[in-house]
């Protein structure tokens, strides 16, 4: 290096060579694995997907429904309680305003043919050709609606610089268990595919929602001054530029602050710089964080709605004077509270407006 006139020489040890295209190569085989697994899991999921609708295009026709009939009622009997059980549990489950909603109740296309044909051939069997038929209607009407919530969800999401698909994978990766009780169809251990994809609909739905459901939509606190934004600033103490990981709102100390969003409280005590602190979480990887507090009014693992006090503003950690520093993270990424707090209520509103009009339709 020449400077002022002098040429100064730095000299690497091969050592040190060595240690440094370790690490790169560390962080290369790391980066790779993520790529890898995130590619294998879009894999699977597109694989599943084309494999459900591939057993949907094959599912029985009225002709062959009209054999099953006749070679043992019975069986196709008991097949149509099951059925309906499921379908009960299914309804049981749902949100109320998915329960209020009408759904076909009268089948079309191939269910009515196989009635017709079933009522002709074997004409005691017509009542339960029916019975089938309304089941079916109603399974595919309910699929139909929850792929279009999940569609407006989606949306939603994407309105606020969120991705839907990860929303879907980070509620896959939730504890989760319990007995595998398969939907069969009469005809050995086969799922029926239709049941099946009404199943995996109901369950997107309910993701997508709950993910907006935890989107932070209410200011943390009744302060209208901002003192710093999110983003490169001049730090308080160095003088020197620092990345700055959410907002800090100015206030009283022992002026309330809020849950941003419904969740669950996943942590209460000090934390280095940031003083006293609360986390919430909203589930889907999203979670809030709350510092610099004079005073704690949550319990780890208490379940807070959105607007719930859950504290105090304060000057604990690394603080120059009393207010509320906001942080808004994603698989503990910080991304900028603003805008969630600015855009997220219009989203939602909008949302809710949809659902009124639906619902008196």
């Amino acid at each position: 290096m020449r400077s002022e006139g002098q040429v100064r020489f730095i000299t690497i040890s091969s050592r040190l060579q060595m240690t440094a295209a370790a690490i790169a190569l560390a962080v290369f085989v790391i980066w790779m694995t993520s790529m890898a697994v995130a590619g294998w899991t879009q894999y699977r999921a597109t694989a599943d997907r084309l494999s459900l609708l591939d057993r949907e295009a094959k599912v029985a026709t009225a002709t062959e429904r009209v054999d099953a009939y006749r070679n043992d009622i019975d069986a196709v009997a008991s097949d149509l309680v099951k059925r309906q059980e499921f379908i009960e549990d299914m309804v049981a489950s749902l949100p109320e305003d998915v329960k209020a909603v009408q759904t076909v109740s009268d089948s079309s296309g191939e269910a009515a043919a196989m009635v017709d044909k079933v009522s002709v051939s074997i004409p005691e069997a017509g009542r339960l050709a029916r019975i089938e038929a309304r089941q079916l209607a109603f399974v595919e009407g309910l699929t139909r609606y929850a792929d279009w919530r999940s569609q407006r969800a989606a949306a939603a999401l994407k309105k606020l610089g969120l991705n839907p698909d990860s929303m879907i994978r980070n509620a896959d990766r939730g504890a989760m268990g319990g007995p595998l009780e398969k939907l069969t169809t009469g005809a050995g251990d086969t799922i029926d595919p239709r049941f099946e994809r009404l199943g995996l609909s109901i369950a997107r739905m309910d993701a997508l929602e709950r993910g907006l459901d935890g989107v932070p939509q209410v200011a943390p606190a009744n302060v209208q001054m901002v003192t710093s934004s999110y983003g490169y600033r001049r730090d308080p103490f160095t003088g020197v530029a620092a990345m700055h990981k959410g907002l800090d709102f100015r206030g009283p100390t022992g002026t309330p602050i809020y849950a941003a969003s419904d969740g669950r409280i996943s942590f209460v005590g000090r934390k280095s710089g940031y003083g006293n602190v609360v986390e919430i979480s909203h589930g889907n990887g999203l979670m809030t964080r709350y510092a610099h507090m004079s005073k704690f009014n949550a319990k780890v693992g208490q379940t807070v709605e959105a607007g719930q006090t859950i504290g105090a503003i304060g000057s604990t950690g690394r603080s120059t004077g009393p207010h509320l520093h906001f942080e808004v993270r994603i698989n503990n990424r910080a991304v900028n509270p603003r805008t969630f707090l600015e855009t997220a209520p219009h989203v939602l509103e909008e949302i809710r407006r949809t659902s009124q009009l639906d619902s008196a339709s």
